[in-house]
């Protein structure tokens, strides 16, 4: 298959091939003529829904795989198109030096969990941009929305059954950490076995705020919601795609600047 991708406009004998695996998989795409016309793109779409992937109609290595018709589910990489120099632009008023400082293990981090193509490339530091513009993993501050008037650090926090917590000092212990702002002790235990080597994170609770780690705790988190946040893309729908992250909008304008800077920066790599 031409670089691990077909889409519609595309002709010849790698389309026909695609159109005889979609009819063996019980999704006619009308004529098997070699020809990527309105047919076979809504045949992909159909077995894409089938086989959960992201409905986009086009034909890139998850859904040639998921044919057999490809050899790698492997999406293309937008990390080579991500420099220091693309990632400032991103963030015009971010210290260069912090990019230079904590964009390579970031991008190692989403290449090991296998979300570094363009779209979750631009979403991971279009996050890193709304929750932690510094670009530096950073801890929670207290605020009129975690600390009572009258009450110890994060008290709001303890009780928050949503998040896991137990009481206090759950809401201290378990605060906002990293550049995803991991909260809550629910998320502190989901995370920690998930990481390579394993970290207990509930012992350990600061440790989510180290550079390495944080960056791999962003690119597992989103590599959990990955079909959610493209199909919120896909839709044109910024707001959910941030919601899916942080649980609300807050810092949608700096998520939705970056991701549109970015945008217009990384060549495209479309295909799933």
């Amino acid at each position: 298959m031409p670089n691990g991708m077909l889409q519609q406009g595309d002709s010849g004998s790698d389309v026909k091939t695609l159109q005889q695996a979609l009819t063996g998989h019980g999704f006619s795409p009308g004529a098997v003529d070699g020809t990527y016309g309105q047919g076979t793109v809504a045949a992909v779409i159909a077995f894409q829904k089938s086989e959960g992937l992201l409905p986009d109609g086009v034909a890139g290595p998850r859904t040639l795989s998921a044919l057999g018709i490809a050899d790698s589910d492997e999406l293309p990489s937008a990390i080579p198109a991500v420099s220091v120099e693309v990632v400032s632009q991103m963030f015009p008023v971010t210290p260069i030096g912090n990019i230079k400082a904590n964009l390579p293990p970031m991008l190692s981090a989403l290449i090991e969990n296998r979300v570094s193509d363009k779209p979750m490339v631009l979403m991971a530091l279009s996050t890193v941009r709304a929750e932690v513009e510094c670009f530096e993993p950073i801890s929670e501050g207290q605020s009129r929305f975690n600390t009572s008037p009258s009450g110890h650090p994060f008290d709001l926090y303890d009780n928050r059954k949503d998040l896991g917590n137990q009481g206090q000092p759950d809401g201290a212990q378990f605060k906002g950490r990293g550049y995803v702002q991991l909260t809550g002790r629910l998320n502190y235990a989901t995370y920690g076995p998930k990481l390579t080597p394993p970290i207990d994170l509930i012992k350990n609770p600061d440790l989510a705020g180290d550079p390495a780690i944080a960056a791999n705790l962003l690119a597992l988190f989103l590599a959990d919601k990955e079909l959610a946040i493209k199909n919120a893309l896909l839709a044109g729908n910024m707001a959910t795609a941030r919601e899916l992250v942080n649980g609300g909008t807050n810092g949608l304008d700096r998520f939705e600047d970056a991701y549109q800077r970015g945008a217009a920066l990384i060549p495209n790599s479309l295909g799933t």
